[in-house]
């Protein structure tokens, strides 16, 4: 009886999870423990099948696929993560990032680098820079950075993402250890005495609204799992190389340069 409750209990959690557009593994050990021991095979089929409402999205319901997660990391020698680059406009995110690409291609390993202004060519080309536009850009590459990190990619994202709050939800709906915050720390006074693309000085003038840094803000990570010091007020940039570099052996030294040897 304590198994069949216990059973019972497990089971009305996965379809709460559901409900809640949660992913509800039924591949896990646990359930295959269920299946096979406790439940009869036509419960475990109207579970699964059960549709449910995410968001605005209704009869709806989660396809578990026959080739794991850790089957594409093994045959990949690599773990998926996403590696989040975010900072000032005219930080260096995205010389930083196609940097760390070419090395880690270099290595054998398998990335890509989703870049802020290529998104927005395509994906997000209907959005703008208001405070909920700049929301959906984050939420809708967040997404596609997880669906890369689960197919074992190492998924280099280089977007501001100004809002930490934002950056944090993304955070959320990885699994643990799959988010890399990159913080490319460096004075606003820098970054507009580059200005590469001259936004900065559009800016100023007032041909620019809400612009990062400037009439619109900037929240700094509370806790980054990497911060790259790109420049101090004197205005000398590290090399993208020495950057890349430093993140490469943080990668290698958190083992997601190799798939563990016991999956």
């Amino acid at each position: 009886e304590n198994s069949i409750a216990t059973t019972a209990r497990s089971v009305m959690a996965l379809r709460e999870a559901a409900k809640r557009g949660m992913k509800a593994c039924w591949t896990s050990k646990a359930c295959e423990t269920w299946s096979s021991n406790v439940l009869p095979a036509s419960t475990m089929r109207t579970a699964a099948s059960t549709a449910y409402t995410v968001g605005d999205s209704t009869n709806i319901k989660w396809h578990e696929g026959s080739v794991s997660r850790e089957e594409r990391e093994k045959l990949l020698d690599q773990r998926g993560c996403v590696l989040w680059f975010t900072g000032l406009s005219g930080s260096g995110k995205s010389t930083v990032a196609y940097t760390l690409e070419h090395a880690l291609a270099e290595r054998g390993k398998l990335a890509y680098v989703l870049d802020g202004d290529n998104i927005r060519h395509g994906l997000n080309q209907n959005l703008g820079f208001t405070a909920a536009d700049r929301e959906e850009n984050i939420r809708r590459i967040g997404e596609v950075s997880k669906l890369f990190a689960e197919s074992g990619m190492i998924t280099l994202v280089s977007f501001i993402s100004p809002y930490r709050a934002d950056r944090d939800r993304v955070r959320q709906r990885l699994a643990p250890g799959d988010f890399v915050e990159v913080y490319m720390k460096i004075p606003l006074e820098v970054c507009e005495s580059r200005d590469p693309k001259g936004l900065y000085k559009a800016a100023r003038a007032g041909k620019i609204k809400g612009f990062t840094g400037i009439d619109d803000p900037y929240e700094e990570p509370l806790q980054p799992e990497l911060a790259m010091e790109v420049s101090k007020a004197d205005g000398v940039m590290k090399a993208p190389e020495k950057m890349a570099g430093d993140i490469l052996a943080y990668l290698e030294s958190n083992g997601y340069l190799s798939c563990p040897k016991n999956r």
